[in-house]
C-alpha cells in the first residue's frame, strides 16, 4: 500500500513539474530579453559580453575567501604584462593537458603560450581597431582582425562566435569601446619550444 501511495505522490509531483515547465518564462523575463534587442547598443553589448563570459579570460582576478573574482580596476585589460608568467611545471605532459594561470589570463598547451588580449579602448588594446577588424577577429579568428595575420590561439573560442550577428558584434564592440582605457601591452604569443 505504501508503494502505491509513493507512486501516486511521485506522479503528482511529476505532473506539477511538467505543468510548471509548460508555462514558459515569466513575462518580466521575456520583456527584459526583448528590451535588450532594441535598447542602445552599449547596453546590449554589455549584456552580450557578460553573458558570453569575455571577462573570464580577459580580466585579471583577485583571490578572495570565495575564490577568484574579477578585478574591476583591471577589467578587460587582458594578461597583466607587469606580472611574469609563472614557470610551466615540467612534470605535466602538454598535449593531453593544458595549463592556465590562476586568473585564467594565460594558457600553455600544444599550441604554445597564449595571453588574453587587452579589450579596453586604449591603443595597446582595441583603441585603434575598426569594427571590421573586430568582426574578422571574432568570426574568422584572425589576430588583430587582419587578413594576413596568424590565427587567434586557444583557448579563444572562435568557433562559438562565428554565428554572432553583425548587430551583436557591433553592440559588443560599442560596449568595449565605452570602457575605461587601460595601458597594458600584452606579451606576444609564444609558439611551442620558444
Amino acid at each position: 500500500m505504501k508503494s502505491k501511495s509513493l507512486l501516486w505522490g511521485l506522479a503528482i509531483l511529476l505532473s506539477l513539474g511538467i505543468i510548471a515547465c509548460q508555462q514558459g518564462p515569466k513575462p518580466e523575463v521575456v520583456t527584459q530579453v526583448a528590451e535588450l534587442t532594441t535598447q542602445d547598443p552599449i547596453q546590449r553589448g554589455k549584456y552580450l559580453v557578460e553573458a558570453i563570459g569575455c571577462a573570464d579570460c580577459h580580466s585579471p582576478k583577485k583571490m578572495t575567501e570565495q575564490g577568484p573574482v574579477l578585478d574591476m580596476d583591471r577589467y578587460m585589460m587582458g594578461y597583466d604584462a607587469s606580472m611574469p608568467l609563472p614557470p610551466v611545471p615540467q612534470e605535466v605532459p602538454l598535449g593531453p593537458w593544458i595549463l592556465m594561470t590562476g586568473d585564467l589570463t594565460a594558457a600553455v598547451g600544444p599550441w604554445g603560450v597564449s595571453y588574453a588580449a587587452n579589450l579596453t579602448p586604449h591603443a595597446s588594446g582595441l583603441g585603434n581597431w575598426s569594427i571590421e577588424q573586430f568582426k574578422k577577429a571574432l568570426r574568422e579568428g584572425k589576430y588583430k582582425g587582419l587578413d594576413n595575420s596568424r590565427p587567434l590561439m586557444p583557448p579563444m573560442p572562435v568557433q562559438a562566435f562565428r554565428n554572432l550577428t553583425d548587430q551583436d558584434l557591433e553592440a559588443m564592440f560599442a560596449y568595449l569601446q565605452s570602457l575605461r582605457p587601460i595601458d597594458n601591452v600584452v606579451p606576444a604569443y609564444q609558439p611551442p619550444g620558444s
